[in-house]
């Protein structure tokens, strides 16, 4: 189904308005506040941009707005019905229906044979570094915020991310060693080698 925004912004500005009308940059804090920015790319132009799309497509609503004298007039905005069928929805959907995606990395790998053996190797090793520093911070992150009681379902995404992290660290050290197999090393260089 093609949805009239489908932008993933647009799907955490709608579970968080659930919660209560706010101001964009309400919003935006709530979204760096719990986390999410870890997972959903957004800046200040897009959390607008977003914003204004939901309300053309008549998912929110302007509910007042407010002026004092500190700050610019400021435009508060709710969740309307429709916004909370389509946020239910596309939640559904999305935990229902496995998607396939093109991470960047799938895309390395599907063309990883053109690289020297030797560097993909070292190039490997430092990627093996860098994913277990975030796996060993993700870790420590959910540790504390555990310990400070926050409730296990809303560290779920970075159950996911430590579960995508393990797995890649196994699929990479596989790797590694079949890439530095003198056979691997030999069959490359009498294919790719000549090129040289």
């Amino acid at each position: 189904m093609r949805r009239k925004v489908s932008n993933p912004l647009a799907l955490a500005v709608l579970a968080h308005l659930v919660m209560g009308p706010m101001h964009p940059y309400e919003l935006g804090k709530q979204l760096k506040d719990t986390g999410k920015d870890r997972n959903i790319k957004f800046n200040r132009g897009s959390l607008y941009m977003v914003v204004e799309q939901l309300l053309k497509a008549g998912f929110i609503a302007e509910q007042e707005t407010v002026k004092d004298t500190q700050r610019p007039e400021r435009t508060i905005y709710a969740l309307t019905d429709a916004g909370r069928a389509e946020l239910h929805d596309w939640m559904r959907e999305l935990v229902r229906d496995p998607a396939h995606e093109y991470p960047q990395f799938g895309v390395a790998l599907s063309l990883i044979a053109v690289l020297d053996p030797v560097e993909a190797v070292d190039l490997l090793a430092t990627r093996k570094a860098s994913l277990r520093k975030d796996l060993d911070e993700t870790q420590a992150m959910v540790a504390k915020a555990e310990t400070d009681g926050v409730r296990w379902i809303f560290l779920v995404e970075e159950e996911y991310r430590m579960s995508l992290a393990e797995a890649e660290l196994r699929l990479v050290e596989k790797l590694t060693g079949e890439l530095a197999k003198a056979e691997y090393q030999h069959e490359w260089q009498e294919i790719f080698g000549r090129e040289r």
